[in-house]
């Protein structure tokens, strides 16, 4: 699976720090805590009709990444909100919108590891894009990779941040591999969930996700959960395995970039039956009824 470049994107203008400026324009600084070590936290949002899903949601685990990093100044949500306000004004967008927010812990006086070296702010990067969800929706396959999510006693899930290297190298490893994502296993044995997304499936009628013991705390996962209770699905959150994954009747990933997607092959094993995932289905059409009518208001 290879994302393609969109037209419409040649021309985004690019919010940093207060100054929209065109995608072949904006910079940062070399001396940006983001490049120098990937000190940043970041999110990823979508529009849909004027609307952000989740802005709040969001929004709060911005702010608690960044919160758990020890950053000095943090943006309030109604400063972040008109940035992103400003951004899809500047780009003439309302729909088909994905964004990705970053916020490092701003430029340093020299290079350096020590945040008492960041003394002029943070730094917000506002980066919208005309993107319809990635994943192909006739099925993802998937491949267990070598590389493992990290505990909490290495590099927390739970902050949300721009270091990538490991899922950049699952990523690889899994393409190498001849598949479009790669299963991440924590330092147990027990799916985490692949290099950018959660991992549902469908085990013995009940719709079963990993904790996050070594995954971050996903909103579209969460979404999910939620949707399972307000309409009596059977759900739980446990350790699952890969043998059960093997087994499981339907298996799908979430993620905010490509919504709701099904996994129809792991380590060339086929999930389930092609033409048989009911479960799937079923809450891809709950989560796209909650996506066209709640979201905060940003375009009018």
């Amino acid at each position: 699976m290879l994302q393609k470049f969109d037209e419409r994107n040649r021309d985004l203008k690019i919010w940093i720090n207060g100054k929209l400026s065109h995608r072949d324009e904006a910079g940062v600084s070399p001396f940006d805590s983001v490049v120098q070590g990937g000190d940043a936290v970041w999110e990823g949002l979508r529009l849909y009709d004027g609307r952000i899903f989740k802005l709040t949601e969001h929004l709060r685990r911005l702010r608690h990444s960044a919160m758990a990093l020890a950053f000095a100044e943090i943006p309030t949500e109604e400063a972040i909100t008109d940035a992103i306000r400003q951004t899809l004004a500047a780009n003439g967008m309302r729909d088909g919108v994905h964004l990705r927010l970053t916020l490092t812990r701003g430029v340093k006086i020299t290079s350096g590891m020590d945040p008492r070296l960041n003394q002029s702010g943070p730094t917000l990067i506002v980066l919208a894009e005309f993107k319809r969800p990635v994943y192909d929706k006739t099925g993802l396959r998937l491949a267990t990779t070598s590389y493992r999510r990290a505990s909490p006693d290495v590099l927390d899930p739970k902050i949300h941040h721009n270091n990538l290297l490991n899922s950049i190298l699952a990523k690889i490893e899994a393409t190498c591999a001849g598949a479009d994502d790669a299963v991440m296993l924590d330092g147990r044995g027990f799916i985490a969930e692949t290099n950018a997304t959660h991992l549902f499936l469908v085990i013995d009628g009940v719709v079963t996700t990993p904790r996050t013991v070594a995954c971050p705390e996903g909103i579209t996962r969460q979404t999910v959960l939620d949707l399972c209770k307000a309409n009596d699905i059977q759900h739980e959150v446990r350790d699952v395995s890969l043998p059960e994954a093997y087994r499981a009747e339907e298996c799908f990933c979430t993620g905010t970039m490509g919504e709701i997607a099904p996994v129809v092959e792991i380590d060339g094993r086929t999930i389930g039956a092609e033409s048989q995932r009911p479960m799937t289905a079923k809450l891809n059409d709950l989560f796209a009824a909650l996506t066209a009518t709640e979201g905060t208001r940003v375009v009018d």
